[in-house]
């Protein structure tokens, strides 16, 4: 049996991806790379150019490293790599992380699969800007480096919490999800009907509207209502088109939302009127409409 090659970098060296697994094995492309010639599994991770793609690789306040698994298309399973790092201590593998992806590369150091909460399932799009779907995330706890004083964010929120933001473009699920994406049409659509419904509403009724930005106990992206209206306790959700996907999808979101915060009152906000099947059924979930009319905009009560 041939010797296993000892194991010789330090937290901060750096080397040539090619060079490494020359030296100690590993897939030579991947976010993930399992060694059948050490007892290594190799980990790489380049947090900026994650962030791009809606993923959360780096540091968190509870001082572990949010690694996202592999897999580009579809939900992410537990198998293949993934089940390498989720199974590394049964294995007898050393997890070893390293910035970046390609080329030159730098060691951060050991790590090993959290015990409390080894990992958790989080929302991010496909490679390529394909819809969204289930990532797995691995809470890698360091054993040989101590995590950078400001980690990059909080933990996963062990509580629900609520709190008002303002009308951005930064404060929406999508830019969480998905940041680098361009809106779709509809969505430019939406945007622009937001804005002239709250200029609406400060015009003739001088109400303010905000958002609800929304953290749900476990869950590592916060959600965030379209428009909120605190002093009628009133929750609105816009679409940009009337088609029958969209209004489901309103009502659904609606539903998800007014778990948590203080509502009263629900509705959606349309470019035109629904037809009336779809207005039926807005209605027997028992939620108003307002949509774009000649004198501004109307309102359809549930």
């Amino acid at each position: 049996m041939p010797e296993q090659p000892i194991w010789s970098l330090t937290p901060g060296e750096t080397i040539v991806r090619k060079e490494l697994h020359l030296a100690f094995g590993g897939r030579k492309q991947g976010g993930i790379g399992p060694s059948a010639q050490s007892p290594n599994i190799f980990l790489f991770s380049d947090p900026e150019v994650g962030k791009r793609h809606g993923y959360i690789d780096d540091w968190k306040s509870d001082g572990c490293y949010h690694y996202t698994g592999e897999g580009q298309k579809g939900d992410q399973r537990m198998r293949s790599g993934n089940l390498t790092i989720l199974e590394h201590r049964k294995a007898g593998r050393h997890l070893r992380l390293f910035r970046g992806v390609g080329g030159l590369v730098s060691y951060v150091g050991e790590f090993e699969i959290s015990a409390e909460l080894p990992f958790y399932m989080d929302d991010a799009p496909e490679t390529g800007g394909g819809p969204i779907r289930a990532v797995i995330v691995f809470r890698l706890r360091p054993l040989d480096v101590k995590p950078p004083l400001g980690a990059a964010g909080p933990a996963l929120p062990t509580v629900n919490s609520v709190s008002e933001v303002d009308l951005e473009a930064t404060n929406s699920e999508k830019f969480f999800v998905n940041p680098s994406r361009e809106p779709y049409e509809a969505e430019k659509v939406e945007a622009n009907l937001v804005k002239e419904f709250c200029n609406f509403l400060r015009r003739a009724e001088g109400l303010e509207a905000r958002r609800l930005k929304i953290s749900p106990a476990g869950e590592a992206k916060p959600l965030f209502c379209d428009i909120y209206v605190k002093s009628k306790k009133l929750l609105i959700e816009a679409k940009g088109t009337v088609e029958r996907g969209s209004i489901r999808m309103a009502i659904g979101q609606l539903i998800d939302y007014s778990r948590f915060g203080d509502v009263e009152h629900k509705a959606l906000l349309l470019p035109s009127i629904p037809r009336q099947d779809l207005l039926h059924l807005i209605r027997s979930a028992n939620m108003g409409v307002y949509y774009k009319s000649e004198d501004g905009f109307s309102f359809i009560a549930p």
